[in-house]
């Protein structure tokens, strides 16, 4: 038995197929779902969903936004995914460095809750390539 994925961001639809189990980070912790779950709709955080094909693992990088669950279809609306193949390895350390610097910078309240945005989505991106397929 199978559930039907689909992660959508306002411009693309960056995945939807089928899939065998999800790991999704959620503003409550991460949850992980497999066919007939319960019926749930839940925030998604910043930080990365696993998916599992048969026996491999793939990782995405999601940048907070909405998952709903239900009758084995998962629909995940999110600002921005990246899928862990796509995303350039030293552009995302080099975005993960900047984003450290800025918050040492930062200087006011704002800046700093910027600051802290921008290195939570560098590091899940750093994540997501790093993850143990």
């Amino acid at each position: 038995m199978t559930l039907n994925l689909c992660v959508l961001t306002p411009n693309r639809i960056v995945w939807d197929s089928e899939v065998k189990e999800i790991i999704l980070s959620t503003n409550s912790g991460q949850i992980g779902v497999l066919p007939n779950h319960a019926p749930i709709a839940t925030s998604v955080d910043i930080g990365i969903l696993r998916i599992r094909l048969n026996d491999q693992w793939l990782t995405m990088a999601l940048m907070g936004g909405f998952a709903r669950i239900g009758n084995n279809e998962i629909i995940v609306l999110v600002n921005d995914a990246e899928k862990s193949g796509d995303i350039d390895p030293q552009e995302a350390q080099q975005t993960l460095e900047i984003a450290e610097a800025a918050l040492r910078k930062a200087g006011g309240k704002r800046q700093t809750i910027e600051a802290n945005l921008a290195l939570r989505r560098a590091r899940t991106r750093v994540e997501a390539i790093n993850a143990i397929s």
